[in-house]
């Protein structure tokens, strides 16, 4: 398992390396995905802070 995984994420970083529009998505999604971890963090409750990050991500892929 852990073999394919190391495959799909080697194929994702190439396909981000070589391709200038999927590099700008790729920067957009870490920055979005380092603003949720600090909110996590700062929260009191981080449990329920996640839970909230998971919940606004899922309607997201979802497209609600």
């Amino acid at each position: 398992m852990a073999f394919l995984l190391r495959h799909i994420a080697r194929y994702a970083a190439q396909k981000i390396a070589s391709d200038p529009v999927a590099r700008e998505q790729a920067t957009r999604a870490a920055h979005s995905l380092v603003k949720e971890a600090k909110q996590i963090a700062a929260d009191e409750d981080r449990a329920r802070a996640a839970g909230r990050a998971v919940r606004r991500a899922m309607k997201k892929l979802q497209g609600n």
